[in-house]
This record gives C-alpha cells, structure tokens and sequence, in this order.
C-alpha cells in the first residue's frame, strides 16, 4: 500500500495519530421554535437581537438575545403590555435597526378602524423600553414589512410593500427617505419593482436588504403565506443604486419548499465570522399550520456571479425530533408569570403569581380570561391542576387549545361539574356536562393527535384517568388554526368581575 493510500485510509479511519480536518459546523438549524413568523435580526456590539411576528397575541413583539445565532434567550417585548394608541391588531414583521447608539423597531400594524401601516418606536437600548413615534406610512390598500436600509450615499430609506394584494391590486415595493429623527417620511416615494413573474403569485413582500461587494440585495416572499394551502418562497433581485434599476434573478425562487419544511420565506440577513444567513420562517411538514411558522437559519454563499445560493435552493435544518426538549413543565415559582406566556391582544388578563399557584381572574366573555403557552409540536398532552373546592359559584376554571378567542376546545371545571366547550366563529356550545364528586383539586387533561383529533380527561387523584364521555373517541379540531397563527393551549378563567381561579400546575408532553 503506499503512502499516500495508507495515510488516507487512516484518516477516514480516525487511526491514532492522525488528526482529522475540522468539520464545518452546520448552522442550518431550527433557531426559533414554535410560531415565530417573520423572523428579524441584528447586530448590536457582540450580541445578536431578533424579534418576529406576534399577531393577536401578547405581549407583542419577543426580544430575543444570542451569541452565535444558534441559541437564542427569549429577554423581553417591545411593546410588554400598553399597545400604541393609534394600533388595534395585526402586529406583523418587525425589523430591528441600530444605529448611533439607539435601536428602532420597524413594524406593521393596522390603524383603528382603518388600514394596515408601517410604524416605528425606538429605544436607548435593544431591551427597551421603546417608545411609539406613530404611523410612517399608510396607503389605501394598506402599507406593510417596513425595512430600513441606507443607500449609496449613506442617507437612511424605508423599503416596504403596499398591499395591494388585499384588494385584488398588484403589490410594489417602495422606497422613501426618512428624516434626521427617523420619525417621518420625506421628499418623494420611488418604486422599486413589483409582482411580475409567474411564481411570485398575486404579491411580492416580506424585503429584507443587505450590501455586498458594492451590490445592494433585496431578499423578497412571493405566492401565499399561510394555512394549509400556501406555496410562499423566497427570490431576491440587486441593484447597485438602492433606488434601482433592480434585477431579479433569473434563478428565482433561490430558496423553496422540501419534504422537511414548505413554504420558506420573509427572512432577514445576518453574517458571523464570513458565513452568510437568512432567518426565516417555514412550516414544518408534520405539523404544519397547528404549530405555525417557525424561525428557521438558512446558510447561503455567493456565487461566481454574486448572487446568494442556498444548498439545494431549500432549507437545510433537519427536522426536530428530541421533542422533550421542548416540554413545559411550569409550578408557578417566584412572583410572576414567565415571559413564555401570551393573552389575546387587548384582553391582558390580571394575574398573580405566589406560593407555587397561578391566580388568574375571570372575565365573563365566551371564552374567558386566558394566558396561553405557544406548541411545538402537532402531538402532545397537556395537563394541569385547579383548586377546585375554593371555586367561586359559576366560575369555571379549565385548560383550552386556542386558535383564537373565537375559536376553542376546552374542558371547563365549575358549579360541581364537568364541561367540553366547544368555540367555533364566536359561537360557543356544551358538548359535554357531568357531575363529580367534590374534592380539593382537580387534574384536567387535553391529549391532541396531529393537530386534528383532540380528546379529554380528568383526574382527582393526579393518576386515575377518567376521559370525557363524546360521540366520537375524539374531537375534531381542524378548524382551530387561524390562517396565519399556530395553536396555542390555554389556561381559561370564565366567571363574572371579582371571582378567580387558582392553577397549581401547567404541563405540556411532546411526541413527534
């Protein structure tokens, strides 16, 4: 054998002696787990901040901290509980931008009674607290997925999409320059290009720029977002002035669907020692639109022609499958409720935390008062304890999965009974009522199979089961997920002003 054959053997051996080459490590990863649409990042010092999508849910906007990309710390909200005054719903993609030492939150929302807009609040510090500046732009048709990003000459423009989609119009992307303060626009919009190839569908959105050997790239979503029927996917298009002429790439769609992930796309930029990434968001195949989109990184090179490519034009992150990791096991330490934990915008409910229980006061809306925990997987069982002997008369306290306050399955303990509620376009009704013997506490149960079939039980001692009798051994749920947001299970008061309902526990089990 020679020399050389023998010294290549050993090596793909592992032989003593030898050390093999480094691996690249593999930054394709799953980053932001759960329902986090239109992930941002960015570079502040030494630290990596993103945030994304909240939706209808509080607190709005996540801060999330990370030293290398891959393991983020959830730290706080932008805006953790006061809403803007001028903002009633539809709290979308956020964009950090940092600059002379304070941080701006670019983010979308819809005006009270009116039409979607582009904001910004700012902060001395990523953390916060921000403060609102107010409507940047609002077209009729509505104006979303504001980015800021300097041009050529170093004067600061905000990029965003006029959704024309939402009333059967086309969808440019415009660009406007901002005044000192970054507070307002100035002078006059240019459009920069629209929708006008075939896989870009009715819309063009979701821009997220970066600069790069003296190119500006606009990394796009085209096609259709969300819910089961999407085909969303990313292209990107140059330019070497930031007002254009823009090129699109001829390769268009640069990253697309696989059998792990589909419909990949509205992501933003970020570089760490000389690698390239797009944080983005995709639905995994096996849960699909009942966990929602998650925040997915995406490595990219360029190419011979500067243009960015991905590894096989799809994402490269493998699938989850230590779901245990994602468990929720929360005994209601301390003094207050962890940042994990979300309420319906515009409905915070009032809590406390002491003595390892979670109290929790009623509202006498359909649903209730709720504080929900994001899922991470399609099937699981969730499961917690109510101090049920000290419940106010017509008080039911109970455990839901919630696709919105509109839509719900839950199992509700009050009054000496048993209830499955059933939550469908606003319109509630009991499709189940027992009666149990009185004792101190009681074990609720929610067990859900892919997203789709849910069923319940209840226990009083914490280890004898007894499962709610139906028409079927489980419930439909289908109609659970709203078409842009994921399933959330949820702890529920339901009574009149003044009644509470005390929680011991909350636990969530994953299986694959």
């Amino acid at each position: 054998m020679s020399f050389e054959l023998e010294m290549a053997t050993r090596l793909a051996a592992g032989a003593p002696g030898i050390s093999p080459a480094p691996s690249r490590v593999s930054y394709d990863h799953v980053v932001l787990p759960g329902d986090f649409p239109d992930p941002t990042v960015t570079k502040i010092g030494d630290t990596y901040w993103a945030s994304a999508t909240s939706a209808e849910w509080g607190a709005v906007f996540p801060l999330f901290t990370s030293k290398n990309l891959l393991d983020w710390e959830l730290v706080g909200h932008v805006f953790p509980e006061k809403l803007p005054d001028w903002a009633g719903s539809n709290f979308w993609a956020p964009e950090l931008y940092y600059e002379n030492g304070r941080t701006y939150m670019y983010y979308t929302a819809r005006k009270k009674g009116g039409m979607l807009c582009v904001a910004v609040a700012s902060a001395d510090h990523p953390a916060g607290p921000y403060t609102d500046h107010g409507i940047l732009v609002g077209q009729e048709a509505g104006s979303i997925d504001g980015f800021a990003m300097p041009d050529e000459h170093g004067d600061l423009y905000l990029i965003w999409k006029e959704d024309g989609n939402s009333c059967h119009q086309d969808t440019p992307i415009w660009a406007q320059r901002l005044n000192d303060e970054r507070t307002a626009l100035i002078g006059e919009a240019t459009e920069l290009f629209g929708n006008d190839a075939k896989w870009e569908g009715p819309l063009v959105e979701g821009s997220a720029l970066v600069r790069h050997n003296g190119w500006f790239y606009m990394f796009y979503a085209g096609n259709s977002c969300c819910g089961k029927g999407c085909n969303y996917a990313t292209g990107v298009a140059r330019s070497r002035n930031l007002l254009g002429p823009w090129e699109k790439h001829e390769q268009n769609p640069i990253l697309d669907r696989n059998t792990t992930w589909k419909c990949p796309g509205h992501g933003t930029v970020a570089e760490l020692d000389g690698r390239w990434f797009l944080l983005h968001h995709a639905y995994a195949a096996e849960s699909h639109e009942f966990v929602g989109r998650q925040g997915l990184l995406s490595e990219f090179t360029w190419n011979e022609h500067e243009w960015p490519e991905f590894v096989h034009r799809s994402p490269q992150a493998p699938a989850l499958t230590d779901m245990g990791r994602f468990n929720v096991a929360d005994e209601f330490g301390g003094d207050c409720l962890g940042l994990e934990w979300q309420w319906p915008i515009g409905q915070q409910p009032t809590t406390a935390v002491r003595h390892g229980q979670l109290h929790l006061a009623a509202h006498d809306s359909r649903l209730g008062a709720l504080v929900a925990r994001r899922t991470h997987a399609a099937t699981y069982k969730a499961a917690t304890t109510i101090d049920f002997a000290n419940l106010p008369v017509d008080t039911f306290a109970g455990l839901a999965a919630v696709g919105d306050p509109y839509n719900a399955l839950a199992l509700m303990a009050g009054n000496g009974q048993l209830q499955i509620w059933h939550l469908k376009s606003g319109k509630q009704q009991c499709l189940v009522n027992i009666f149990i013997d009185a004792c101190p506490t009681l074990t609720l149960r929610l067990e859900v199979w892919g997203g789709q079939r849910y069923r319940f039980a209840y226990s009083t001692d914490g280890a004898t089961w007894q499962p709610l009798p139906t028409e079927n051994f489980t419930l439909n749920g289908t109609y659970l997920p709203p078409w842009d947001r994921g399933v959330r299970v949820a702890l529920v008061a339901q009574g009149t002003a003044g009644s509470t309902a005390t929680f011991n526990n909350f636990i969530i089990r994953n299986k694959r």
